[in-house]
């Protein structure tokens, strides 16, 4: 592999942070630095802006929205945006269902869905996990039983996320009894308007709503909305979970993150000096900022693999290591902090987790969010499939044990 990036590479580097810079609304870059959950307004009129230019979706097929950027040029596309503060797009959207349909789908969902992902009219959310059936998603149980020209839902989802801001629903459902497990699911897509789902918000430990639960009570849902065959949900499901696992690496993420962790550092006085000039410190920052590199480099390796093999054991390999790097970072920051690690402020804007006073507590600016970030990131080594799950895929599948 040439480790090299080819020199017209800096110049679609310039371009895309020149967009990003006369585009990226501040009051949103703003919001977007400190990593606040998902704010719909926010990531819509980002999202609006990036469609009138044609890159919402840089990575989809050209036919399909696309704009036939290679790997590497996406790669620096969403490096640059993390970099400029952007908020992070609808992921279910535009990382997970999108590609499902444009794969698997009729035409007619083509035609109605797509274009609405695309200027983010619509925003999805994934009705995978369930209780008792995370990580082992074999053993859900919300079951779709035919009745006419529909199926008739019933069940329940849990972890929801931003399940509180979406307009559809991407989900698992088993719609025959009778076979292997595997083998009886179905991928269903499903209107949150629909009369008997409903939504109920699970607030986290960093006092955050990202999470919901999702209630299917008799919900009717057309046979159109059926993706691709019955039945064979499993597998569509599978190339879903090998985008989440790669995307979910979230190196662009964690090189701004190194970039906050030493803002941080710089303005964190001890013993008279800053916390960057202190060797231990700095030695965990730059061992970090080593992991990431190699991180990066391997998530590259998998952008340009070919086969299934490279894609599901890589896939989980990047997602274990990028989850824990995350959390790396986020505590290092929070420990940076130091005493005003205490106040933990998850949002001080927001409309779900606002201060009585409207205030962020008197800490530097650069420290807000940070600690509630910390805590919410004990979650990414779970989400996405666990990371004891994905050592055992990497176990059976590069192993052989």
């Amino acid at each position: 592999m040439d480790l090299r990036f080819d020199p017209e590479l800096s110049t679609f580097r310039s371009e895309v942070r020149a967009f990003i810079a006369a585009n990226l609304p501040p009051d949103i870059a703003h919001r977007g630095w400190h990593d606040y959950h998902a704010y719909r307004p926010d990531i819509q009129r980002w999202t609006e802006i990036l469609c009138k230019q044609g890159w919402s979706a840089p990575h989809w097929p050209v036919e399909y929205g696309g704009t036939g950027w290679s790997p590497i040029q996406n790669f620096i596309w969403h490096e640059e945006l993390r970099l400029a503060g952007a908020p992070v797009h609808d992921r279910s959207s535009l990382e997970l269902v999108g590609p499902v349909i444009y794969t698997f789908g009729t035409q007619q969902q083509k035609d109605y869905f797509l274009p609405k992902i695309l200027s983010g009219e619509h925003w999805w959310c994934q009705g995978f996990s369930e209780p008792g059936s995370g990580s082992d998603l074999a053993r859900l149980r919300t079951r779709a039983d035919v009745d006419g020209d529909h199926y008739v839902v019933n069940g329940q989802k849990t972890w929801t996320s931003e399940a509180h801001w979406a307009d559809w629903i991407f989900t698992l459902v088993r719609t025959d009894q009778e076979v292997k497990p595997q083998a009886g699911i179905s991928f269903l897509l499903i209107d949150m308007k629909s009369e008997g789902l409903t939504r109920r918000p699970i607030w986290s430990i960093d006092e955050g709503l990202t999470l919901n639960e999702t209630f299917f009570d008799n919900v009717r849902v057309p046979k159109e909305n059926l993706v691709g065959e019955a039945g064979k949900g499993w597998g569509y499901a599978k190339f879903l979970l090998t985008n989440e696992r790669t995307m979910s690496a979230e190196v662009p993420h964690s090189k701004r993150d190194i970039v906050q962790l030493k803002r941080i550092a710089a303005q964190t006085m001890k013993n008279g000096k800053p916390l960057s000039d202190d060797p231990i410190f700095r030695s965990k920052i730059a061992k970090a900022e080593i992991d990431v590199t190699a991180l990066e480099w391997a998530v590259l390796r998998l952008l340009f693999a070919k086969g299934e093999h490279a894609e599901t054991a890589v896939a989980s390999v990047v997602k274990t290591r990028g989850a824990e790097l995350r959390q790396t970072l986020a505590e290092l920051s929070a420990q940076a902090l130091g005493d005003h690690g205490i106040a933990m402020t998850p949002d001080p804007e927001s409309e779900h987790v606002m201060r009585s006073d409207g205030l962020a507590p008197p800490i530097m600016e650069e420290g807000v969010g940070i600690v509630s970030k910390a805590i919410f990131r004990r979650a990414t080594t779970i989400y996405g499939g666990t990371n004891e799950i994905q050592r055992t895929l990497i176990a059976k599948t590069v192993l052989g044990l």
